[in-house]
């Protein structure tokens, strides 16, 4: 088993966090929470390998096919008007593959983090995925206020600035994948010893 300080996530500055500045923006609320960032890098990806990162079980898809159809019920659109069909799983397979088109849009910057709970502590500097429920003081809360609604109406995915994984196991999976061993780096923090 590790030391709690050294869990590791994985961070995705998505296309829209690049072009709009906010790289730096976001590895400084990360660096400042006594988190390090030990990989980094600018990429261009291809959808064959954002392809590969997000889920194809067909669970995962259904659940973005209801997670639409919510929105839809909520406002009143109705799904078959929308999107040709009200069955979960086919809505589900359109809203990832917009999530695709999405990540392939610009640039993405890829880093680890690593430090006390890096999995759970990101995601709370991050955000609710939906940044028009995203509370202020969070990156997406701070910085977008793109809703399910306005992404479903306009056929793509959700502009929400940065992807973190969602658990240990999630993770794990995300650093192999991204990362080879040599793009990792170890080391000390200078406050490490006042923090912790």
């Amino acid at each position: 088993m590790r030391h709690p300080k050294e869990e590791k996530t994985v961070v995705l500055v998505k296309p829209d966090g690049v072009k709009r500045g906010l790289v730096g923006e976001i590895m400084s609320r990360i660096e400042r929470r006594g988190l390090k960032i030990i990989a980094l890098e600018m990429i261009t990806i291809t959808r064959e390998q954002i392809d590969e990162h997000y889920p194809k079980d067909e669970r995962w898809i259904r659940r973005l096919g209801e997670k639409s159809l919510a929105t839809y019920q909520k406002y009143g659109w109705d799904p078959v008007t929308e999107m040709g069909t009200d069955d979960p799983a086919e809505i589900g397979k359109s809203v990832r593959s917009w999530i695709l088109d999405y990540m392939i849009s610009g640039p993405i910057v890829k880093m680890v983090v690593e430090g006390i709970h890096a999995v759970d502590m990101v995601r709370k500097l991050s955000g609710n995925t939906v940044p028009a429920f995203a509370e202020m003081g969070t990156i997406r809360g701070d910085f977008s206020v793109d809703s399910a609604a306005l992404a479903n109406k306009g056929r793509r995915a959700i502009h929400n600035l940065i992807h973190a994984s969602e658990t240990l196991e999630e993770a794990e999976h995300e650093l192999e994948f991204w990362f080879g061993p040599e793009e990792i780096h170890n080391y000390k923090r200078a406050e490490e010893d006042i923090m912790f």
